[in-house]
């Protein structure tokens, strides 16, 4: 294109993608467009590599897309004008089915048993690095891309190939905690173009080049939820079942619509802001008493019942096949943005592992992953079970 040539030479699209063979020398690559202006800079850096780039919009939710709170058909535009503009072969598929099974029955599953679920991270796993790469490879690709911030790169001491997952640069942006799931075959077939780069280093780009969605505000939360009520949404899925609103000395000070509609530390929506008595400071949700239907509430941020000292988790998945050998001390996130906690990891079979923190962490929530990290290597993680 006239603007790469005028321009500054564009990044490196992946270290993984020089490992695995150098520039792009005619190589196929299907990438998942979204509509935004991560994806778009993606498919950009991938085709002045000199890949062969196909652009894929990818339709996961089909109820209620009506434009208020999540319409798909603006996105599907922006995702085609992108692909316009860069100049690589545009199309969309539905996997509205998959994401139904896989994801969305999972998510109300979680719910309903008064688990707080990571959607993003099952359909990373499912639909967009399983069923997305799948149907890529159907269009003959040998490999996928994705606007996600995060890298990859060959374990220097494999012989193999095996492949570390790596923090994106932008530790603002860094997305490696809802890629903990990936395994190595479908790392081996991935490529995070814009994994190096900072935010805004991307927007620049996407402005140089003339994309139409270079301003584009970055889209939050989970797609089919939207901006609308969390509460509202899931009542349309899941009955409500009061019950009782308990300090932790047991008094009961309110009514809750049901358990599946509170998270732990939340704060907002508990309809007992007026309640006096005690400190007086806000209350938050710390417990879900599932047996007696009952939500426990204490009041201060630094309740003690908020802050655990380790964690159980199930469902554990690592990035090289199996636990790390030794239980030195790690970093882990319990829920996205939030700092790494120090941590000494005990594997508990197979499936499980229990974690120690050296400074008690904030609202501990079951259903959420806990990801394990060293240094800048993404190592695995699992679903929180509970908090010690």
């Amino acid at each position: 294109m006239p603007e790469a040539a005028a321009a500054p030479a564009a990044p490196s699209a992946d270290p993984a993608a020089v490992a695995a063979g150098g520039d792009g020398a005619g190589e196929r690559v299907v990438i998942g467009m979204s509509g935004g202006v991560d994806s778009s800079v993606a498919a950009w850096l991938l085709r002045q590599r000199g890949f062969e780039v196909v652009g894929l919009f990818m339709k996961n939710w089909e109820d209620d897309d009506d434009g208020e709170y999540c319409s798909s058909r603006q996105d599907l535009i922006d995702a085609a004008s992108a692909a316009e503009v860069i100049g690589v072969d545009f199309e969309a598929v539905n996997f509205s089915a998959e994401y139904r099974d896989r994801v969305f029955a999972e998510f109300l599953r979680e719910y309903s048993a008064g688990r707080t679920p990571n959607p993003d991270v099952l359909c990373n796993a499912e639909i967009k690095f399983k069923a997305f790469l799948d149907h890529a490879m159907t269009l003959g690709a040998t490999r996928i891309a994705t606007g996600h911030y995060a890298r990859l790169r060959r374990a220097a001491d494999d012989a193999d190939g095996r492949f570390e997952l790596l923090r994106g640069v932008d530790p603002d942006k860094d997305q490696t905690y809802f890629l903990h799931r990936l395994n190595q075959a479908q790392l081996a077939r991935t490529i995070f173009p814009v994994g190096h780069l900072h935010k805004r280093e991307v927007r620049e780009t996407a402005r140089r080049i003339g994309l139409p969605n270079a301003a584009k505000k970055d889209s939050t939360g989970i797609c089919f939820i939207g901006e609308r009520p969390f509460r509202e949404f899931l009542n349309r899925y899941l009955p409500m079942r009061p019950g009782p609103i308990e300090t932790d000395a047991g008094a009961v000070i309110g009514e809750h619509v049901g358990l599946a509609f509170y998270t732990i530390g939340q704060r907002k929506g508990l309809g007992i802001g007026g309640t006096r008595g005690g400190s007086g400071e806000p209350w938050f949700v710390a417990r879900k008493d599932l047996a007696r239907n009952a939500l426990v509430v204490v009041q201060g941020h630094d309740h003690p019942l908020l802050l655990s000292r380790g964690l159980v988790a199930g469902q554990a998945h690592w990035i090289d096949g199996a636990a790390p050998r030794d239980d030195a001390h790690l970093g882990a996130k319990t829920r996205y943005r939030q700092r790494d906690a120090r941590c000494a990891l005990h594997p508990d079979g197979e499936s499980g592992f229990r974690l120690d923190f050296d400074e008690p962490q904030w609202a501990v929530t079951p259903g959420q992953s806990a990801v394990l990290y060293r240094g800048e290597v993404c190592l695995g993680g699992g679903i929180i079970e509970g908090a010690l």
